[in-house]
């Protein structure tokens, strides 16, 4: 099986990306022609293996466990492997400075870019052999190491992908991205699940390990990228010591920095609350798994392919400020459709309607946001302050809506409760609105978000 399909992945690379250069192809592709370009079309395959790790240890090591006969109490315990990518920023300067012996001949990014995906396989086979059953001490050991070493590869992953983009291709490259990472998600998950059913768990993950193999192939088709600074070189303390603190330095050096990282924190607050109980609403109206299996998952995933895009093109031409806002918006405002949803009560086109509306401002949201914090970082430093900023756009989310979304459902019941994460997402909608006026956003890109040196978008 993984034959063909490793050689397709580099043929449809370099098929695509030339095509898309002649000018006979050029005017069929029209408006898509963007995303047949070389480097968007390497976000795709870098998203495809950014998210195998994270959904080997998600909903498909819940499944796992639970056909194991875990205790649910167990089960759910093991959520919190996934905080490790919220500590990305304490070994991000460790993926941008430091040269690895051998491996550094290929380029600091790609030598990288090798390892840590090599490291994020072995770690999936390790979690394959281990058995739950007979003690959760070594899967939980296992789980932390899937963690880690997918973290790690998030890291060279965002950095290596905003570093082959130009500038005006960070809003379609951040689509792409997010189309390889729900394909790749859904891929990782639906091989894991079909291989177990006949094979069992074992073989189910350790086939999962190929999906490591995109991102790989994509830095040795295309090369080391030339937008970064070439790492120091590390003779002591002090070096490695200006190495960890340097990005950060940068980053907050800038007017509002604090105010942008407020932004951060806070933007997807009520999204992530609103989502965090939809199934639990659904469960309470009536709803089977098969209409969640059409309803949800099947009309979702199609409007957040959707959805993204429609963020690509309104990135592309509307520009970050007025995109990033009506993105912001929409998120928002699709709260409020599950509150309509919770209203009308069990009812299959209202909830087609509420969770494609979702999807949709999801997909738009994810492009258009991803692209502003790429376009955030500084070349120089791009994996540490990535990683700072999407720990930080996430770790707010999953720890306050982790502990306090089932309590203010008792307390609000649904609809109130999404009227509620409607309100609750509108501080980060005006926040970002009076940025945008006072020219804090423009004073917050960083060199990846500009046009030349000294030139912002």
């Amino acid at each position: 099986m993984s034959e063909w399909w490793v050689g397709a992945f580099v043929a449809v690379i370099l098929g695509l990306a030339g095509l898309s250069r002649l000018p006979a192809f050029a005017g069929v592709l029209g408006p898509m022609r963007p995303y047949a370009e070389r480097e968007p079309l390497a976000a795709f395959f870098l998203g495809v293996s950014s998210a195998f790790p994270f959904t080997m240890i998600g909903a498909t090591l819940t499944s796992r466990l639970a056909q194991a006969g875990i205790d649910k109490k167990s089960v759910t315990a093991f959520a919190l492997a996934i905080l490790i990518y919220n500590l990305k920023p304490l070994w991000a300067w460790v993926v941008e400075g430091v040269r690895l012996p051998v491996l550094g001949r290929l380029g600091q990014r790609l030598s990288w870019l090798v390892l840590a995906g090599s490291l994020a396989a072995l770690a999936v086979l390790n979690l394959a052999r281990v058995d739950p059953a007979a003690g959760l001490g070594e899967t939980v050991v296992a789980a932390l190491l899937v963690a880690f070493t997918g973290a790690t590869y998030d890291i060279v992953i965002d950095a290596y992908r905003i570093e082959i983009l130009r500038p005006e291709q960070l809003g379609v490259g951040a689509g792409m991205s997010q189309y390889g990472w729900r394909i790749g998600s859904v891929a990782a998950g639906a091989t894991a699940l079909v291989v177990a059913q006949t094979y069992g768990w074992n073989w189910g993950y350790a086939l999962c390990a190929v999906y490591a193999l995109p991102a790989m192939l994509v830095g040795l088709v295309l090369g080391e990228p030339t937008r970064h600074r070439p790492p120091a070189e590390r003779r002591g303390w002090a070096e490695i010591e200006a190495a960890a603190v340097a990005p950060f330095v940068e980053f907050f050096r800038r007017r509002g920095a604090w105010l942008i990282l407020l932004f951060i924190l806070v933007h997807k607050i009520g999204d992530t609350l609103g989502q965090l109980t939809v199934r639990l609403l659904y469960n309470d109206l009536g709803y089977s798994n098969t209409e969640i299996a059409v309803y949800d998952v099947g009309v979702g995933f199609w409007a957040y392919l959707l959805g993204i895009f429609a963020g690509g093109a309104l990135y592309t031409r509307a520009g970050l400020k007025p995109s990033v806002l009506l993105s912001l918006i929409l998120m928002a405002v699709s709260n409020a459709s599950f509150a309509g949803l919770a209203l009308v009560g069990h009812n299959n086109v209202a909830m087609a309607g509420a969770q494609g509306f979702e999807n949709f401002a999801s997909g738009v949201g994810g492009v258009c946001v991803v692209a502003y914090f790429s376009a955030l970082t500084d070349l120089r430093y791009t994996a540490a302050q990535y990683a700072l900023i999407s720990a930080a756009a996430s770790v707010v989310g999953r720890i306050i809506t982790g502990t306090t979304a089932g309590t203010l459902v008792e307390q609000f019941g649904y609809l109130n409760f999404y009227l509620f994460t409607t309100v609750v997402a509108l501080p980060g909608v005006f926040l970002f609105w009076w940025m945008s006026r006072s020219g804090l956003v423009d004073a917050s890109i960083g060199s990846a978000g500009a046009e030349e040196p000294g030139g912002v978008r």
